[in-house]
């Protein structure tokens, strides 16, 4: 970065940043040593995206080397987009963006493109024409995760002699248009297609929000109760489904009644489902941190990255958990 766009970066940040994710302004020389990246979070609307949050933070600190600008977007992509055109004008040396839906985003990151910024975009994917606009992309395999859920099922059923039975699926979506709803469905509708005897109830859209799942399952769960398997695409909205669930008297879990299935995998749905609350997790991992910092240390020595990166990621079962293993998980 130039040193008179490290100039105009400080004076902005005093100005626009303040109380927003800076920590601090950088001291007199300071941001001529650190790597500025201006990081665009869709918000905090789970114990996930806090999470994921926080796994950034820490990799891009000052210590690591790294002045890390912080924006909330509070499930907006007009707030994201503003906060893109923000760090532009500041000049960062990098954008990480976590963007709410898929499209939408040529005519920001072509402005981007024009500034020599490189983007990385971390958890939901993008959906632009030109690939070239962005430098790589980290993040779960949304629709392997799906089809772990679905695989085990397949063997839940056959395990108990229901495989040939009617079978009932009340699907709670998450932020309509976001990669990981958008390949969570198409997973679990590809497997009632392939089931003749497996029904999707209805589809309803909890946002990712443990309140919004409560709500709109209560509301569906009122009028029918028919249901045989909750697939839920986040574990805030499970945890809603459960209380929605607990209110109306439906047995659910390990224990017989409605099979819960749950992703995201964090350590509260874990010891729910060490409980026998919820029967399958499958995990989606939110430490994108290190692999952030990783890359970008790569591009600054000249390498350029591959153009999509995967995280590891398990699924867990009531049999399977103990309590430390529960200990044992960063989130």
């Amino acid at each position: 970065m130039k040193l008179s766009f490290k100039i105009i970066f400080i004076l902005m940040l005093c100005l626009t940043f303040m109380g927003c994710g800076v920590d601090r302004p950088p001291e007199d020389g300071e941001a001529n040593d650190l790597i500025v990246v201006g990081f665009s979070q869709i918000g905090a609307e789970s114990n996930w995206r806090v999470a994921n949050t926080e796994s950034i933070q820490a990799a891009l600190s000052e210590e690591n080397g790294f002045m890390l600008i912080l924006d909330n977007a509070r499930q907006q992509q007009e707030n994201q987009l503003k906060a893109v055109r923000t760090f532009i004008q500041q000049g960062v040396d990098y954008i990480v963006l976590a963007p709410i839906v898929e499209s939408g985003w040529e005519s920001v990151l072509e402005e981007a493109k024009r500034e020599g910024i490189p983007v990385i975009i971390v958890d939901r994917r993008v959906n632009v024409g030109n690939q070239g606009l962005y430098t790589t992309w980290v993040g779960a395999n949304f629709r392997q995760e799906a089809e772990t859920a679905v695989s085990w099922l397949e063997e839940e059923l056959l395990s108990s002699g229901r495989e040939d039975e009617t079978v009932n699926i009340l699907h709670v979506q998450g932020t309509l248009g976001g990669t990981a709803q958008i390949e969570r469905s198409a997973g679990l509708e590809a497997a009632v297609e392939r089931h003749s005897n497996w029904v999707i109830a209805a589809q309803l859209v909890g946002e990712y929000t443990q309140a919004k799942g409560y709500e709109v399952v209560l509301e569906y769960l009122k009028q029918n109760q028919d249901i045989d398997v909750l697939y839920c695409e986040n574990d805030d909205m499970a945890f809603g489904a459960m209380e929605a669930m607990d209110e109306l008297n439906i047995a659910y879990g390990a224990e017989g009644g409605v099979i819960v299935i749950s992703f995201d995998a964090a350590r509260t749905a874990l010891e729910a489902c060490m409980e026998g609350k919820i029967n399958l997790c499958v995990e989606c991992n939110p430490l994108h941190g290190p692999k952030v910092a990783e890359l970008i240390w790569q591009m600054e020595s000249g390498v350029l990255p591959p153009k999509e990166i995967f995280v590891e990621e398990g699924s867990f079962t009531t049999e399977m958990l103990t309590e430390e293993i529960i200990a044992g998980r960063a989130y």
